[in-house]
């Protein structure tokens, strides 16, 4: 596969650190176009594991041995430690001026490799938009993927868009001052979503509890329940209709402007968890905002919950 402007790169040596979820699901989808993962890191008796299953043929080594074998270095570390093996790196002189170095972090750009982009290496911040659990799904959802991408010239991009574009995801550049709240937006959608659908399990399974249909208990803590069939069509139809329909798609009571039936909803969450009524309240807050509610309903969420 070609990118628009016709680079693709070479058959590459591929070397992973670490093998963790996003680092072997990677690892999978290069070596089905062809690529060749050489080596990878596991320290964890989880990573190993996932390495042997994932990369069967795939040496495990050392992160400098893994740097030292690799045309194509992937740093899916956390966050937290990604600038320490950089310099880690940079210190034992284990990449090889030319390699390209590609990490995947989101909250960081090409910044965070200056060490080994000094040693001649060519620095890309390859991030895909997706949640991954360690799933064989992770995999699966690769080619559906959107891809962050951020590289130090129009080179870099063009590896970088090759690259992504092979995998069957969808490359888009994110300036390397942008990068902090690309990450928080992407955080806010993919963390949140999931509080907030747990928190609405909750409460429902609460509200349904001891329910009997045909002599069985309906409601159980276990997931995939009557409370997650109940707000699963739900959540996924105003996901869609927020995507597809933007500001519009919102209902409910405060995009109605129904205060009594606000303070109703604040009222019975209290009852059932002061926490969850809080966690309500916030969002209702955002959601008038939004909706530019009346002055009654902001009335009612700034009313103090209780203590």
């Amino acid at each position: 596969m070609s990118t628009p402007d016709g680079f693709r790169p070479a058959r590459l040596a591929v070397g992973i650190i670490s093998a963790g979820r996003v680092g072997t699901a990677l690892g999978v989808a290069l070596e089905r176009v062809e690529h060749v993962v050489v080596a990878c890191s596991a320290t964890s008796h989880a990573s190993r594991e996932r390495a042997r299953r994932r990369l069967p043929d795939t040496a495990v080594l050392t992160p400098a041995q893994v740097a030292e074998r690799a045309e194509l270095l992937l740093l899916a570390v956390p966050d937290a430690v990604l600038a320490q093996v950089v310099v880690e790196l940079a210190a034992a002189q284990a990449v090889r001026p030319g390699t390209i170095v590609a990490h995947t972090s989101g909250a960081n750009g090409i910044g965070v490799l200056a060490p080994l982009t000094q040693q001649g290496c060519i620095p890309l911040a390859i991030h895909p938009a997706m949640t991954f659990t360690g799933s064989d799904q992770d995999i699966e959802r690769l080619p559906d993927t959107c891809f962050g991408i951020t590289a130090a010239d129009e080179v870099g991009y063009a590896i970088a868009q090759s690259l992504v574009l092979e995998i069957g995801g969808e490359p888009f550049r994110v300036r390397e001052d942008a990068r902090t709240l690309y990450h928080a937006a992407l955080a806010h959608a993919g963390n949140h979503v999931i509080t907030v659908v747990l928190d609405a399990v909750e409460a429902l399974r609460a509200a349904l509890w001891g329910q009997e249909l045909l002599g069985q208990e309906i409601v159980s803590d276990n997931p995939g329940g009557l409370a997650e069939r109940v707000i699963g069509p739900l959540a996924r139809a105003s996901l869609e209709n927020a995507l597809q329909r933007g500001q519009a798609a919102l209902t409910g009571p405060v995009a109605r402007g129904d205060a009594a039936a606000v303070a109703d909803h604040l009222r019975a969450m209290a009852e059932a968890d002061p926490d969850l009524a809080e966690a309500y309240r916030t969002n209702s807050r955002r959601t008038a905002q939004r909706a530019r509610a009346p002055e009654e309903v902001l009335a009612v969420l700034a009313e103090a919950g209780p203590r």
